[in-house]
């Protein structure tokens, strides 16, 4: 293999690891276009028992005035905005793996009727309890 073939062939893995880098990143942040926009969506994990759903959602660096939670056409949606650290004095970006900006997660509820119950903020994620209402 000559030097030219060994060098294209180096380029050609490296751009293929660095999309397969990219995808596995949109994947963790699930990063949507919306309008002119990007909107992450944050991942969550959702538990079910005999008498409620238990939703933790990781926002990481995320105030909790910062979140609206609603219940529209059978799906919870978490909405809000991460700011951007603020990084004293000048730097230079070396790595931003963190989404920020506008996020958004729908998560389809089961059949049935549900109130809020518990809400809190603990270890970067948002808790939330959704009780079964007969």
């Amino acid at each position: 293999m000559s030097h030219d073939d060994l060098s294209l062939w180096m380029w050609s893995k490296a751009c293929r690891l660095i999309e397969r880098a990219d995808t596995v990143q949109r994947q963790f942040a699930g990063v949507v276009r919306e309008s002119d926009s990007f909107v992450w969506e944050p991942p969550a994990d959702v538990y079910e028992t005999e008498w409620d759903l238990r939703i933790i959602v990781a926002l990481p660096g995320v105030r909790a005035g910062a979140v609206e939670v609603t219940v529209e056409s059978g799906q919870l949606v978490v909405r809000g905005e991460r700011e951007a650290p603020a990084i004293p004095g000048r730097a230079v970006i070396r790595r931003m793996e963190l989404p920020h900006g506008r996020f958004e997660r729908r998560i389809r509820l089961p059949a049935g009727h549900y109130e809020f119950g518990e809400r809190g903020f603990r270890d970067g994620c948002l808790l939330l309890v959704l009780n079964k209402i007969a």
